[in-house]
């Protein structure tokens, strides 16, 4: 499910895709799944969960369902896999029947959703009793380096920007709050962990132009300020952003991952 400014894979790709790929493969690593097993993906965007899991679990099918049409006919187009589908849908009504699936997954989404706890209930009705239902969100109120350094400086020059600071505006970006919607959902085993990934942009105009291609909160934010501010807003990162000898900026990108099980009985 991608928010209304999500609608162009190209951009998300440069924006954040890059670094989504390496969180999706420590997810996977990190729920340990046999091969063999049917799979869905809520949310998956331009394919990189997917992708992921067909690389590495072995399992016998993926079915990823995304709300924007646009990034179906993407993940379509650079799907060659056999075992794999991929569906336009809401994450709040699956298209799928009651325990249709082993493993349902959900990549970076859940902020997204307008009715998150509806969805994850609705994770939990198509997964087989017994099946694994997880998740990952971004730390964007902390742990999300390169959208934590962009609101901060947004944050100093416009007292407007907290409005629309991800890190305030999404709850679902903290651990507690991820708990709390999966065992609402009647969800047992339930377990979260922190997934870090390097972010290293090769210099300055690597970090700053992705934020100029208006996908995502930032980008949005960005595209809606006069040029005088955008320069405002570039300046300071660029003076304050932690820069190496060779021009590279080096930062970090935490996820929280979560799963639990849908219980075998009521």
């Amino acid at each position: 499910m991608a928010s209304p400014v999500w609608v162009d894979g190209t951009a998300y790709e440069a924006y954040v895709g890059r670094w989504s790929r390496l969180v999706a493969a420590a997810f996977v690593r990190w729920l340990g799944l046999p091969g063999g097993l049917r799979w869905l993906d809520v949310g998956s965007g331009t394919g990189v969960l997917t992708s992921t899991v067909l690389a590495t679990a072995h399992p016998r099918q993926v079915t990823g369902v995304d709300s924007s049409e646009g990034f179906v006919t993407q993940a379509r187009a650079q799907a060659t896999d056999p075992r794999t589908v991929f569906t336009v849908g809401d994450a709040r009504v699956l298209p799928l029947p009651d325990s249709a699936v082993d493993v349902v997954v959900s990549g970076l989404v859940l902020n997204f959703v307008p009715e998150p706890a509806r969805a994850v209930a609705e994770f939990a009705r198509v997964a087989v009793p017994g099946g694994v239902v997880a998740a990952y969100v971004w730390d964007y109120a902390e742990g999300m380096e390169m959208m934590r350094q962009f609101w901060d400086a947004a944050n100093e020059l416009d007292s407007a920007a907290a409005a629309r600071d991800d890190g305030r505006r999404f709850a679902l970006c903290r651990p507690e709050a991820l708990q709390t919607l999966w065992r609402e959902a009647g969800l047992t085993d339930v377990s979260v962990e922190a997934v870090v990934v390097p972010t290293v942009f090769t210099g300055f105009a690597d970090y700053w132009t992705p934020f100029l291609g208006g996908q995502g909160s930032a980008p949005a934010y960005l595209s809606s300020l006069a040029e005088p501010q955008r320069v405002a807003l570039r300046d300071l990162l660029a003076a304050r952003l932690p820069t190496g000898p060779d021009g590279s900026i080096r930062l970090t990108a935490r996820a929280w991952a979560i799963r639990g099980t849908r219980p075998t009985s009521v």
